[in-house]
């Protein structure tokens, strides 16, 4: 989560140091965070092939080796920084250590999960990601004021200093040798169990919202940086709910009840695009930041649950596989959302300038809201959200 804090500094090295046209620096970005569209097959590299027996601390060692030196090489070395090239190579090669990671610690928690008693389910996702969500909000907070009073070859070493504590971290975690035909053990658990996949609902609100709240409703930079950090706020009180009120709930009426409230969320949109929250002087920023923390806590709801499952039903010797293959179809599923959002407002020629079917755009992305609720019958009636 603390990431924000130095993609800030990146995000302003690009467009406002190098002077990047908008489509070169999103062509910077997207090369630079393909590592986190192949999390599998780091997760079944760990899986498959243990270093001297361990498959999981030596990993982490060598991700976190790639996190922090090209921050180092960024903070010391200017001409690294005034290149696209070496900065774009660097960027990339921190994104592979931090995707690998993250699936690596997914999967270390998924296999603390196996000794957690009954009564504390969920409490160790849980407090992983009230962690990141902390942590975002930190680095929001303070990315912007460091960008203001510092320079930025400071704000790159600065954030070396956390991988910096990762890597002395590695060395206080202790994790057991194992040998054995770990390859074709994994190859047996994976013929013999079956994984249920996670339904996506498409959602098109990449592409509209952001349409919504950058031009239409005209709001400024810095207010959609204060609605980053609401949203992680959010992020976190809807883990701290989930955690404390929901995990026992039957998972289809968790489910239902969450697409339910997303769907009111997106009433948000309706209210804001047709004007009707300035009839009742209801603010837009006030609206869009209610609707942002809202959305944020009311989607853990749905995301949780699976998480939580996943780590009690992972086959041993599978965890980073099948971690790194769950967030990557969650990823996929936000993928193709985006897609169909920009391709629905393309096709109801919403565009800068353009918004005279927005409304209606958003009334078809409200109504999507509802398909996977049409499909909750495929979850087993006596399922919960933690067995």
């Amino acid at each position: 989560g603390f990431r924000s804090f130095v993609w800030t500094a990146v995000s302003y090295q690009l467009k406002d140091r190098l002077k990047l046209s908008p489509s070169a620096s999103q062509f910077v970005f997207s090369v630079s965070f393909f590592p986190w569209s192949i999390k599998p097959i780091y997760g079944i590299l760990s899986d498959c092939i243990p270093i001297k027996g361990k498959k999981r601390i030596p990993y982490l060692v060598i991700s976190t080796v790639m996190s922090l030196v090209p921050w180092l090489i960024l903070g010391i070395n200017a001409s690294t920084r005034s290149s696209i090239w070496h900065l774009m190579i660097l960027l990339t090669l921190q994104n592979l250590g931090s995707a690998m990671a993250d699936v690596l610690v997914d999967a270390m928690i998924a296999e603390a999960v196996r000794f957690e008693k009954a009564s504390f389910a969920g409490d160790l996702q849980s407090l992983s990601w009230l962690s990141m969500a902390f942590g975002g909000v930190c680095g929001s907070l303070l990315g912007g004021y460091a960008l203001t009073n510092l320079e930025i070859d400071i704000i790159f070493l600065l954030f070396s200093i956390l991988p910096a504590i990762q890597l002395f971290s590695c060395g206080l975690v202790e994790e057991s040798s194992m040998g054995g035909e770990v390859l074709s053990d994994f190859c047996i658990s994976s013929d013999s169990h079956h994984l249920n996949g996670k339904v996506n609902d498409l959602d098109e609100d990449s592409s509209l919202e952001k349409k919504s709240n950058t031009e239409f409703l005209k709001l400024e930079a810095s207010f959609l940086g204060t609605v980053r950090v609401i949203g992680w706020l959010g992020l976190m009180l809807g883990t701290f709910t989930y955690n404390q009120y929901l995990k026992k709930m039957k998972l289809r009426r968790i489910l239902a009840l969450t697409h339910i409230g997303l769907a009111f969320l997106n009433l948000f949109d309706v209210i804001l695009v047709s004007r009707t929250n300035v009839a009742f002087g209801v603010s837009d920023k006030t609206l869009v930041l209610c609707g942002s923390a809202l959305s944020d806590a009311v989607n853990q709801f749905k995301f949780m649950p699976f998480l939580i499952l996943s780590g009690q039903l992972c086959p041993p010797g599978i965890e980073g596989t099948l971690f790194a293959l769950f967030m990557s179809i969650n990823n996929f599923g936000s993928t193709v959302g985006s897609f169909v959002g920009a391709g629905l407002a393309s096709i109801l020629n919403i565009s800068s300038g353009s918004f005279d079917n927005l409304l209606l755009g958003i009334n078809i992305q409200l109504f999507c809201t509802f398909i996977p609720v049409v499909l909750l019958f495929l979850i087993p009636k006596e399922a919960t959200g933690i067995a």
